[in-house]
């Protein structure tokens, strides 16, 4: 029997160092047989990936049975290989000679192949025919399928020498021990990789989705995210657009009027990202000063400044891995904004008085109220700054666009308020509809305040209207509207930002257009009287402001909009529900 030289060690599992020639009768000695299942249950046991683990496998095999070449077919769950391990070389380092036809034969019936001699079988014909010199070597096939409960899941063959009148029993026994061992891990490497695909899936559904099916057909079916009350078209529409862009790592530009919750945003958009174990960090801009926000931002040494008595990460660095939020990014100055632009664009940065360039991963949230376009224009912010913090920009609807979410808002609010004071107070229903046609152009933020403000001051555990400031006389925000509107009068540059068509910046009606009658009456001016606030008294109903208004603008319902302080499409919404006749001129 001729000597095989045994194969390398393949990720430390490996062949016995020597072969071991079978007994004088021709068979294998017993303590044989053991050391080479033992051998391939370490290379089978031991932590690899599959292929790698059948390589192994496939190394460790010449130690132990006579063989030229040998290989390992895994197939898919198609019928075609899928993962092919093979040891040994043919003729002049050629490759295996082991044709699919032989495979496929082996798989179809789940029984063993042998044959003798290959130059004799048609299977072999088309392979040998391209091998020059193969023919006048004598070979034998020894093929036996890969099975698991009964599932052909590949199979395993050699290519030996052949001999006259030799029997294989020995190495077919052998190998279908070994190919029964094979298949038991194949099994379980697919299983586990199920299970593992299963759970991530069951993970991320969980984490993912809502309460209710985002695909319901339904057109106000419920949407919840932690800390996002609503039901109105306007935010589920924000929503969807939340989920599909927190998959990505793409940076987002949130925009809308003060107040309007970009910080609970930002903080979903980290939730339903695959960043959600990493850190959330948050950073206001507006609230520093340039060079304490450097050291914010990038951390600084120690002794790099005046009070620098210790080393300090900076947030991007807190963030690693995680999500930044950089809120009111309008605010910070021209000379910063160079610097900002760097990391965002390299991905590194230095800290304060230090020289050591550090790497960062972070995914970027950016929040502005401001009107960037206008600010890139005026040469306030720099428009390449402005076009990398751009990439997903999503708009938040104000409050004045989503009414139907006011009760639900209020009562969340109540609700908190109760818990935090031990109370018991409640809306009447009359008080929930006449909050609901209220203004509030602080958004959810002023809202909040003032249910705080009137459960405070309630007299009785129900809440009703007259316990609202604003029939008191005592609503302020009414008096700022006003002021408001006196200070962006005659600017008539500025139309997009009166008519709240840009969410940036906060835009100031003139007055309540939507309200009730007598609901608003300040004690410090007479706004029948005042010129600033045309078609508004305190006595007149929403119609009657409405006509008053398009009369004075010559039944023009963009101008109409821009007295009323409200968008043209809800104007001529307006006319439509009080069936009032556009008058043509």
């Amino acid at each position: 029997m001729a000597h095989i030289r045994p194969v390398d060690r393949v990720n430390g599992v490996g062949p016995r160092d020597t072969f071991r020639k079978p007994a004088s009768d021709g068979m294998f000695e017993a303590d044989d047989w053991l050391r080479g299942i033992y051998e391939v249950s370490k290379a089978l046991t031991a932590p690899a990936r599959l292929d790698i683990t059948l390589a192994n496998v496939a190394n460790t095999l010449p130690s132990f049975v006579q063989m030229r070449h040998g290989a390992i077919f895994v197939l898919d769950s198609e019928g075609e290989p899928e993962i092919a391990a093979s040891a040994g070389s043919g003729p002049s380092g050629t490759h295996p000679i082991i044709p699919k036809a032989a495979i496929d034969q082996i798989v179809a019936t789940g029984t063993r192949l042998v044959i003798a001699d290959l130059s004799t079988s048609e299977l072999f014909q088309a392979e040998l025919q391209t091998r020059p010199g193969v023919n006048s070597l004598p070979m034998a096939f020894i093929g036996v399928p890969v099975k698991a409960e009964d599932r052909i899941l590949g199979s395993l063959s050699i290519v030996r020498d052949s001999a006259n009148g030799s029997r294989y029993d020995e190495d077919i026994c052998f190998l279908t021990m070994v190919a029964n061992l094979v298949g038991r891990t194949i099994r379980l490497h697919r299983g586990l990789t199920r299970d593992r695909e299963r759970r991530v899936d069951e993970s991320w559904t969980a984490e993912n989705s809502s309460d209710e099916d985002r695909t319901d057909p339904v057109p106000h079916a419920p949407v919840k995210m932690d800390g996002i009350i609503g039901e109105s078209p306007a935010l589920k529409q924000v929503l969807e657009t939340v989920s599909i862009v927190a998959r990505t790592n793409s940076t987002v530009l949130l925009r809308g009027e003060s107040g309007t919750g970009k910080e609970f945003f930002a903080q979903a958009i980290h939730r339903l990202s695959r960043r959600r174990r990493k850190s959330f960090v948050k950073l206001n801009c507006a609230a520093l000063s340039e060079s304490v926000l450097e050291s914010e931002l990038f951390g600084h040494e120690k002794g790099a400044f005046t009070g620098a008595i210790s080393q300090r990460a900076g947030r991007f660095e807190l963030a690693n891995g995680g999500t930044l939020l950089l809120d009111e990014i309008g605010e910070i100055s021209p000379a910063f904004q160079a610097k900002l632009l760097r990391v965002l664009q390299e991905g590194e940065l230095e800290r304060v008085g230090g020289t050591k360039t550090l790497q960062v991963d972070v995914r970027l949230i950016c929040a502005t109220n401001r009107d960037l376009e206008s600010a890139v224009v005026n040469g306030d912010f720099r428009a390449d700054l402005y076009y990398r913090i751009n990439v997903v920009p999503i708009i938040l609807p104000p409050l004045r666009e989503r009414p139907g979410d006011i009760p639900r808002l209020a009562n969340a609010f109540l609700e908190r308020f109760n818990k935090e004071n031990h109370l018991e107070l409640a809306f009447a229903p009359s008080a929930l509809e006449f909050i609901s046609q209220c203004y509030f152009p602080g958004n959810v933020r002023e809202l909040e305040n003032c249910v705080q403000r009137t459960a405070t001051l309630a007299r009785s555990r129900t809440i009703a209207p007259s316990d609202f400031a604003c029939n008191n006389n005592q609503c302020l925000s009414w008096l700022l509207w006003k002021k408001a509107d006196h200070s962006l009068s005659g600017n008539t540059g500025n139309q997009r930002f009166r008519s709240n068509i840009m969410p940036a910046g906060l835009s100031m009606p003139a007055g309540r257009f939507g309200a009730p009658q007598d609901n608003v009456r300040p004690h410090t001016a007479d706004p029948a009287n005042d010129p600033a606030l045309p078609a508004i008294g305190p006595r007149l109903t929403e119609r009657d402001r409405l006509i008053g208004a398009m009369e004075k603008v010559g039944w023009v319902q963009a101008k109409a909009a821009r007295v009323l302080g409200v968008t043209p499409r809800q104007v001529g919404y307006a006319l439509r529900r009080h069936g009032i006749e556009v008058k043509k001129f």
